[in-house]
């Protein structure tokens, strides 16, 4: 009796052990996030790349208030005036223009990459491929991001900084945005080589 208890108990124990070796085999199946394929990289593009130029066009709309402002407030220095054409007249406008011309690039790049899929029949995407993306999309939001907030800073720190102008204050208010666009730029030039090596690949091959 007591052999037939401790075999019994034994294959209860596997049973137990091999049940729990089963679910988190289940449970690692179900958070491991799929590989990206070319093609869902691509749509990855021109889905960002869309939302951000909606946004910039939003954007947009910030200069004519903000001119409506200025006219009322009547603050602009006269520093400011004989500089017009190089500051444009509002501080949204870098913002604006990086938003729509850096999401219209992302979406030259998804397409490049869904062209490219149907010639090529190669799955795999390198490293660089994969954070690229976010790098552009991050960007961007972040020189939104930064224009605005270090924008109100600055204000506070360098008064009507823009306007007057302060260069201290525009110094520290452009750095800031340039280092968003950087990283924007960093995600270009990695989708730009991978492009490039694909193409090249692919050329080779039906040269041969």
């Amino acid at each position: 009796m007591p052999a037939v208890t401790l075999a019994s108990s034994a294959a209860t124990d596997a049973k137990k052990a091999h049940n729990h070796a089963h679910t988190r085999k289940e449970k690692t199946f179900m958070t491991t996030p799929a590989p990206l394929t070319p093609v869902q990289l691509g749509w990855k593009y021109i889905v960002w790349g869309l939302g951000l130029f909606i946004t910039g066009f939003l954007t947009g709309y910030v200069p004519i208030l903000h001119y409506i402002h200025g006219a009322l407030a009547g603050d602009v220095g006269p520093v400011f005036l004989k500089n017009m054409t190089l500051w444009w007249g509002c501080p949204a406008v870098l913002a604006e223009l990086t938003l729509k011309t850096g999401s219209v690039g992302m979406m030259a790049i998804g397409f490049a990459y869904l062209a490219l899929r149907q010639q090529e029949t190669a799955a795999g995407l390198t490293r660089r491929e994969q954070i690229a993306p976010k790098l552009c999309s991050y960007g961007l939001i972040a020189e939104l991001v930064t224009a605005g907030v270090f924008y109100v800073v600055c204000n506070l720190i360098w008064p009507n900084f823009y306007f007057e102008p302060v260069q201290a204050g525009k110094n520290v208010w452009l750095a800031v945005q340039g280092i968003s666009i950087a990283f924007y730029v960093a995600g270009v030039i990695f989708a730009f080589s991978s492009i490039r090596n694909r193409s090249a690949t692919l050329g080779s091959a039906v040269v041969r």
